[in-house]
């Protein structure tokens, strides 16, 4: 039988971890303006998959993969960092359109598009080490779910509430930001992108900025 209670807890951890603005939720709101509300909830898939993995490492208590991560913490930052830079750049370069194609030539071309977006998000998720530990934290933090280890169905119930709890919140994202997708021009997507990549490029900075330090003092 389901535990209702373990499965909201973890439906609001999944929600908490994809709330903050970063580089995801930037992604998704600008997908979601070019190209509708479906492909931008698709595009925050990948994050969902990423924060869905590091429940299953956290719930389950793999010793192994948690202490891999914080062996490799400084090398995945700097991947991440690096990662961000050039997505950011893309983003700032590009020269969206709001014209529509003919559906012949966009079904393709979507389809790789948003199968590419959704592992750039996964990748962006799971080189953000900070993440698992935060997971590791949370779950021994909050009653009921440190002990998930110890028993698969509950574990595995934590695993699939994180999971829906972060596409939730990229459903509601999505569906906000697509409310305003109908005033979009050019003019304005372009700006969008200009705004979400020198955000992202920052992001980058901040994190290539911060192993420095650390590698420094």
């Amino acid at each position: 039988m389901i535990d209702l209670g373990l499965a909201v807890n973890g439906v609001a951890i999944g929600m908490a971890v994809a709330a903050p603005i970063g580089p995801v939720n930037l992604i998704v709101i600008r997908r979601t303006l070019r190209y509708g509300a479906l492909n931008g909830f698709l595009s925050g898939g990948g994050a969902a998959a990423g924060d869905a993995l590091f429940a299953v490492v956290a719930a389950f208590g793999i010793t192994q993969a948690i202490d891999f991560v914080i062996r490799i913490e400084t090398l995945l930052q700097v991947v991440g960092g690096l990662f961000l830079l050039g997505l950011g750049l893309r983003t700032w370069f590009s020269k969206p359109h709001t014209r529509q194609e003919p559906a012949e030539n966009i079904s393709a071309a979507m389809a790789a598009a948003t199968a590419r977006v959704f592992a750039i998000t996964f990748v962006l998720t799971i080189t953000n080490p900070a993440t698992m530990l935060g997971f590791i934290a949370i779950f021994g933090g909050v009653a009921g779910l440190a002990s998930a280890g110890d028993d698969y169905a509950h574990a595995a119930t934590v695993v699939v509430a994180v999971a829906a709890g972060s596409l939730l919140w990229w459903a509601s994202v999505s569906s906000f930001v697509s409310l305003f997708r109908a005033r979009m021009d050019d003019r304005l997507l372009g700006l969008v992108n200009r705004v979400s990549g020198g955000l992202i490029v920052a992001f980058g900075i901040v994190v290539l900025g911060r192993v420095a330090a650390m590698q420094l003092f």
